[in-house]
């Protein structure tokens, strides 16, 4: 039985994760069938005393994407679940946005859901994320739900009392809807007739978006790629920030002649384009796109992102779309939860959004949703190509960093997070006594301003080291910037910097 250490390391943010399947050198089994049975468990229990309802009371659906481990680990959950009395549906194959709508649609209203997946990470990983109407748990809700599963007993229900529920049927005829609504043409007309979109789903669950979305409204889709599920991902990394999936995705739209590529990861919270040209639309091109498609709609909002976007991004929002730029915190859930509190308010914020590729909408329920990014790609494309526009002419004005590096500092101490807090801390004295420009506000790590561009040092969300993000408005500026960090930040002894030799 796992101790309450062991079921606490699970917790990664908001989400539970971990190993699931034996096989990677040096990586032990820790996402077993019985955690996921006892927290899934545990979860009954969260929603009934959230929802003041009976457990007998409680409806709540259950997805999965591609992973190997995904039958064995949703087993153990149903078993979890329907010996609490919970009833429960299930769902299979699906989508991370798609479980969180389970609870929206009014033909299923779950009071909750659960989704196995473990995002862009390899074939040994699997995770759980949990939705109740109000979006997803928060940390504090997580570490609440593994310190009570730690309690529990392991959970032997009766896996005959689960439903089967084709939620992934209504969800994508509800992003059908959605694109014929904004375009004016009924779904048995072929609204996207004439477009040429083509899709890589990384084997992940996207391949619906063809099957069930495009080729139902008429989109020739030839030359998607990688749709088949298959949890071993044989082709790329199924993740939009990688540079191999953005070339496998880059290389179908220029063999395709295609209009427009999309690429999403594994369970389809996550997204990114490619231009009929190849120009790749991803981290500050993506948030730009999105804010611009949104601009018309809501003049002088507030663009909520991460801490890494670029000055440049900055000044398109500002200057090009007359936007107001809300740097915040990385972790999806953290600027999800920021734009939410600027909406309570009274500060008009349509859209929170990772260079990652999580963006969510505020007419979407604040969900991360990266099939509901694309649909509103979708439709600015098909409205570009009837005025005889390209897409691209929406962020022509944004101009691009000459230079951008990351490193990881990785912090040797035992109590990394405060030692971390401590390096940023003198980081930021030093850099004063230096006469360097910091950067403010500051809502997460130390922004320096340099002549020639900024760096960004800061805590990671996960690991024990620190991430330092550089970008440059001239060649060879990020070397001249990484010189004079060098000297900032020698003399930590558990703080590893020699990835800053230059």
């Amino acid at each position: 039985m796992m101790t309450e250490m062991e079921m606490m390391k699970l917790q990664n943010g908001s989400d539970v994760r971990g190993v699931a399947v034996a096989g990677v050198p040096g990586e032990e089994v820790t996402l077993t069938p019985e955690a996921v049975n006892r927290i899934a468990a545990a979860f009954v229990s969260f929603l009934a005393k959230k929802l003041g309802k009976e457990p007998a009371a409680l409806r709540i659906a259950v997805g999965h994407d591609s992973r190997i481990s995904a039958s064995l680990l949703q087993e153990a959950v149903f078993s979890g679940l329907t010996a609490c009395a919970a009833d429960v549906f299930k769902c299979d194959l699906a989508s991370t946005p798609a479980m969180f709508m389970s609870i929206v649609f009014s033909q299923t209203q779950m009071d909750g859901a659960i989704m196995l997946t473990a995002s862009h990470l390899p074939y040994n990983r699997n995770g759980m994320k949990f939705f109740t109407v109000e979006g997803g748990l928060e940390k504090t809700d997580i570490r609440a739900l593994l310190a009570q599963a730690a309690a529990l007993p392991e959970q032997h229900g009766d896996l005959a009392q689960v439903h089967a529920l084709n939620l992934m049927e209504l969800y994508a005829e509800h992003l059908c809807q959605t694109i014929s609504m904004r375009l004016g043409v009924p779904v048995e007309e072929k609204p996207l007739q004439g477009m040429h979109i083509v899709v890589d789903a990384g084997n992940g669950s996207g391949g619906f978006f063809v099957t069930d979305v495009l080729d139902v409204l008429g989109a020739d889709t030839t030359g998607s790629q990688f749709l088949e599920p298959d949890g071993m991902f044989p082709n790329h990394i199924p993740n939009p920030e990688n540079a191999a999936a953005m070339a496998a995705i880059r290389a179908a739209v220029l063999e395709n002649h295609a209009d427009l590529g999309l690429i999403f990861d594994t369970d389809v919270d996550r997204m990114s384009a490619v231009l009929s040209n190849g120009e790749e639309v991803n981290r500050n091109a993506l948030i730009a796109m999105i804010a611009a498609i949104l601009a018309p709609d809501y003049p002088g909002s507030t663009i909520v992102t991460d801490s890494v976007t670029s000055d440049e991004l900055t000044e398109f929002l500002t200057q090009t779309l007359h936007l107001v730029h809300h740097r915040y915190m990385r972790g999806y859930k953290n600027v999800i939860d920021e734009c939410i509190r600027l909406n309570e308010e009274g500060t008009l914020s349509p859209l929170a959004i990772e260079t990652s590729g999580h963006g969510a909408l505020r007419e979407n329920y604040y969900l991360d949703d990266g099939a509901f990014l694309a649909v509103r790609l979708i439709i600015a494309a098909a409205q570009a190509k009837q005025q005889g526009k390209e897409l691209g002419d929406l962020i022509a004005a944004l101009k691009q960093p000459a230079e951008s590096v990351e490193y990881r500092l990785k912090i040797t101490a035992d109590q990394a997070g405060e030692y971390g807090k401590n390096v940023l801390q003198a980081f930021s004295e030093r850099a004063q006594a230096a006469g360097i420009q910091i950067a403010t506000p500051s809502y997460e790590g130390v922004r320096l301003v340099f002549p020639q561009g900024w760096a960004l040092l800061r805590m990671s969300l996960h690991d024990p080291n620190m991430p330092l993000n550089i970008e440059s408005k001239e060649a060879g500026g990020c070397k001249e910037i990484t010189a004079s960090l060098r000297q900032l930040l020698t003399g930590f002894e558990q703080l590893d910097i020699s990835v800053l030799d230059v």
